[in-house]
């Protein structure tokens, strides 16, 4: 019993060092603004980028479609 009752001591003693322990925070919270900006980054890209995809991919399959004589000809 004696030593399970040192060892919750123990745990409770690291866990209050660690709360007030503050070395490493200004890292965290510099990581975790930069995930959130690369997430917001990523979102953008993908909002833009299936807008981009798709006139770029209209504009040629309309410039192919023109040169290629409008594809509506019947070839059998």
């Amino acid at each position: 019993m004696l030593r399970t009752s040192a060892c919750y001591r123990e745990a409770e003693r690291l866990l209050k060092r660690l709360v007030r322990d503050e070395t490493g925070s200004t890292a965290i919270e510099y990581t975790v603004i930069a995930a959130l900006i690369g997430v917001v980054v990523l979102a953008g890209l993908g909002a833009v980028g299936d807008s981009l995809t798709d006139n770029i991919y209209g504009a040629i399959t309309e410039a192919i479609t023109e040169a290629t004589g409008g594809g509506d000809e019947d070839t059998s």
